[in-house]
C-alpha cells in the first residue's frame, strides 16, 4: 500500500472517529469509541518519524495530525464535561472551533516555501494576503508541538497575529521584500525562527 493510500485511509478514519463520537455524545451509543480511537492513533502515528521527502506528502500528513489533535482535544474536553455533569453545548462548540482547513499546495510547488531555501521554510510577505501560507506554518507548528509531546491548545487567530507582529516588525526595522519562518525544537520546545528576504 502507497503512502497516498494510507493518507486517505487516516483521512477516513478520523472521519468514522468524529461520527462515533457523535452518536456517543448524541446518546445513541453507550459507550466511547475507544477501540476506534486506539486504531486510529496508531494509523496516525505510524509514520510520525518517518522522513517525508516530498513536500506535498508531508504537507498532508502533518495537516491531518493537526487535524486530529485539535478534534482529539474536543473530544477529551466534552467527556471531561459530560463526566463532571457541565453542559458542553454550542458556545464550548465556538469556543473551541477549529481551525479552517488548508487549501492543498499548488502541485508544482510546495506552499509558499521560499524558493531555492530550506524547504522547511516558509515566506510570509503579507501576514494578512498570505493566509496560505500562515495556515501551512500554523499546521506544522501544531504537528511539531505535537511530535515533541505539546498538547497544548493555540488558536489559529492567536497564532497569525503573532506572525503578523513579528513580519510587520521585522520588515520596518531591517527592511526586505518578505521574511522566511521555519521551526526549531530544542529540549522539547518548539520555537519560531525568522529571517528577512532582501
Amino acid at each position: 500500500m502507497g503512502f497516498d493510500e494510507d493518507l486517505a485511509d487516516i483521512e477516513g478514519a478520523i472521519r468514522r472517529l468524529g461520527v462515533e463520537w457523535d452518536k456517543f455524545f448524541g446518546g445513541v451509543e453507550k459507550k466511547p469509541p475507544n477501540e476506534l480511537r486506539a486504531k486510529v492513533d496508531a494509523m496516525v502515528r505510524r509514520h510520525a518519524n518517518a522522513e517525508l521527502k516530498n513536500a506535498t506528502d508531508r504537507f498532508r500528513y502533518q495537516g491531518l495530525t493537526a487535524k486530529y489533535n485539535t478534534l482529539s482535544e474536543l473530544w477529551a474536553k466534552r467527556l471531561r464535561a459530560r463526566e463532571e455533569g457541565k453542559v458542553f453545548g454550542m458556545h464550548g462548540l465556538k469556543a473551541e472551533a477549529l481551525p479552517p482547513p488548508a487549501p492543498p499546495p499548488e502541485p508544482d510547488r510546495a506552499p509558499r516555501t521560499a524558493r531555492g531555501g530550506d524547504a522547511g521554510e516558509v515566506r510570509v510577505a503579507h501576514p494578512e494576503r498570505d493566509g496560505a501560507a500562515v495556515q501551512a506554518l500554523y499546521d506544522r507548528f501544531l504537528a511539531a508541538r505535537a511530535a515533541a509531546g505539546d498538547q497544548a491548545p493555540v488558536k489559529f487567530e492567536s497564532f497569525q497575529k503573532l506572525i503578523a507582529q513579528q513580519a510587520s516588525r521585522i520588515l520596518s526595522e531591517k527592511g526586505g521584500q518578505a521574511v522566511d519562518f521555519r521551526l526549531e525544537t530544542k529540549d522539547g520546545k518548539v520555537s519560531l525562527k525568522a529571517k528577512v528576504v532582501k
